[in-house]
């Protein structure tokens, strides 16, 4: 058994639901404290809901050394059914040269290939010239109030800088390395309440129906286009989630009704901008209402640099494969890390099983991405040096 598979199973065998860490972090800095990393831990959040967090760092002597980090989250999503599983989710079960598990794709399997990458290139590269650290949490797939985004508020506290970050997240779509995300969208939710008054609805004349106050408007918020994208992002999307109104009579004109909505945006628009135009066209139907905001991450773009130069390389020397850069799918910690590192690239396995009942990887990926990270670590020494 290859180490990188021998610890992505130990991992994938402790039940961490989020925000539970179940001793995974301290198994992973049992793996670093030999090769020379400070491990120090962050925890945060109060005692009901205690978030662990690594800060792992391991210094080069190099006068001029930047920083790779690899960040990722050792919590997993709730398992669902145990017994609609082929097998004990926190058992990990080879089947069909696949490995199953809960956190094997997400993402467990890209910690273990992380730490190994680094242990082999400690070992080839003693004296190396960039320092390597590690950004791990137990909040990601949880509220993520307590995890990556403490720990990025210390390290800028500290003055820590940070130069290129590597997420683990699972991206791959067909093969290891096929996909690797070069930014994210920003997404920013809205609860809007339109005020009415609530009536008999055979007497409409004495009432003031707020969803009929409201259809002009959300028509006209339907049909805007928010911005046209950028070549590396879609345009920016709005989407109605929930409508709420009424007592549930059939014969009562609701006094409110309240709308629940996100928008998914580029780099094009600010949240401030969006904010401003959505209650333009409100205000211009002359409508009662109020509105509340949430931003639950803004957008980031790494564009073709070092980084993703260095992880563009690293996976056509190991897999042959020309990768695909994309923006697309949901938001990820790496929207609080690139607050504080100018280059964030997301990269681990095939996703096509994540959050699902008997979650799986291939085995026959797990030692290419260790080598695509290991591969990566290397470029970045050599333009380092």
């Amino acid at each position: 058994m290859s180490r990188t598979l021998q610890l992505t199973e130990q991992l994938i065998s402790r039940p961490s639901v989020t925000p539970e860490d179940a001793g995974c972090l301290d198994l992973i800095a049992s793996w670093l404290n030999p090769l020379g990393f400070s491990c120090e831990r962050l925890d945060s959040g109060p005692e009901s809901f205690r978030v662990s967090n690594l800060w792992a760092i391991r210094r080069s002597a190099h006068p001029q050394a930047k920083t790779l980090v690899f960040a990722g989250h050792t919590d997993v999503v709730p398992t669902g059914p145990i017994d609609k599983w082929s097998s004990d989710p926190f058992t990990p079960t080879h089947r069909n040269a696949m490995l199953y598990g809960r956190g094997s794709s997400d993402m467990k399997t890209s910690l273990a290939a992380m730490v190994v990458a680094c242990e082999e290139f400690v070992s080839s590269q003693a004296q190396a010239s960039i320092n390597i650290a590690f950004l791990l949490t137990s909040d990601e797939e949880g509220p993520a109030l307590d995890g990556t985004i403490k720990v990025c508020e210390a390290l800028k506290a500290r003055g820590e800088k940070l130069d290129w970050c590597i997420v683990g997240e699972p991206t791959s779509v067909q093969r290891t390395g096929d996909m690797i995300k070069n930014g994210r969208r920003g997404s920013m939710s809205g609860k809007l309440t339109v005020q009415g008054v609530q009536g008999h609805i055979a007497y409409p004349q004495l009432a003031n129906n707020p969803i009929h106050a409201l259809a002009p408007a959300l028509a006209d918020l339907v049909a805007i286009e928010w911005d046209q994208g950028n070549a590396f992002f879609p345009p920016t999307s709005w989407q109605v989630s929930n409508i709420h109104a009424g007592t549930g009579a059939s014969n009562v004109i609701p006094g409110t009704c309240v709308v629940d909505f996100n928008f998914r945006f580029c780099t094009e628009s600010t949240p401030e901008q969006l904010q401003r135009r959505l209650c333009s066209v409100l205000d211009q139907h002359g409508l009662q209402y109020t509105l509340s905001w949430a931003i639950s991450g803004l957008p980031f773009l790494t564009p073709p640099g070092d980084l993703v130069g260095a992880v563009q390389t690293a996976i056509r020397d190991e897999t042959g494969i020309e990768t695909e850069l994309s923006t697309t799918g949901g938001t990820s910690d790496g929207r609080f890390i690139a607050q504080v590192c100018p280059q964030v690239i997301e990269l681990g396995p095939c996703n096509a099983t994540i959050h699902k009942i008997d979650e799986c990887v291939a085995v026959a990926d797990i030692e290419p991405l260790k080598n695509i990270y290991r591969r990566a670590l290397e470029q970045l020494h050599q333009l380092n040096s």
